[in-house]
């Protein structure tokens, strides 16, 4: 089973059609998830959440009387805790869950800190085993995590793709891409931005013997607006 969550985000950073792929999860029967304020903002859509997690101090009494009358499953956390909400997100879903693909919504946008580890929380150890599972979207970039392996990166309706490395990597190579990488190791965080497809080819190869990538997929704002 899969999943889309929406996280409490700035609604001005969402995909433009964020009802409709709602819509659609919910009529293949994916599970609904909102975290925090992200449980009000699936109600206010008119999707009743299948999973709430999350402090709820950002809702008003009446709010989270909404959440707590509708959810099916409700996970409440504490303000002062180890884990953020969004991190206790990844380890309900992939864990008490077992959701194959999640797909993340509300994640950018706003505070530097939530962005941050709303990104970057999957490299907590305890959850870095579904990075290839997250995928995270806003209204101008795709994003999605590669562990060792080898994959094909196909074309989407996105201008520019970049990799960038969240954990040391050892032979990191793009293939068959307008900017092809030779094998590439190195222990910092490092990204490889501004490539493209080649014209006459709808996907191309990245591949790594160790480490952790994050691939983003991302198109300029004037260019989304205009689409």
């Amino acid at each position: 089973m899969d999943a889309a969550v929406l996280l409490g985000g700035p609604k001005e950073e969402w995909p433009a059609d964020l009802k409709d792929r709602l819509k659609r999860a919910r009529e293949a029967g994916d599970l609904l998830i909102g975290v925090d304020r992200g449980a009000l903002f699936l109600l206010e859509l008119g999707f009743k959440p299948d999973l709430a997690i999350g402090d709820f101090d950002s809702l008003k009494p009446d709010e989270l009387a909404w959440v707590e009358g509708t959810a099916d499953d409700i996970r409440y956390s504490v303000p002062k805790k180890d884990w953020t909400d969004s991190e206790l997100m990844l380890g309900i879903a992939f864990g008490d869950y077992q959701i194959d693909q999640l797909r993340v919504y509300g994640a950018t946008g706003g505070r530097l800190d939530h962005a941050a580890i709303n990104a970057f929380g999957i490299l907590n150890p305890e959850l870095r085993k579904y990075a290839n599972q997250l995928t995270l979207v806003d209204k101008q970039n795709l994003i999605f995590y590669r562990q060792a392996g080898s994959y094909e990166l196909k074309r989407q309706d996105y201008t520019y793709f970049g990799v960038t490395c969240l954990m040391p990597v050892e032979d990191l190579t793009i293939q068959e891409a307008l900017y092809d990488l030779a094998p590439y190791s190195g222990d910092y965080i490092r990204s490889f931005t501004s490539n493209e497809f080649l014209p006459e080819k709808d996907s191309c190869k990245l591949s790594l013997k160790k480490g952790l990538v994050a691939v983003v997929y991302s198109k300029d704002l004037d260019r989304y607006q205009q689409a």
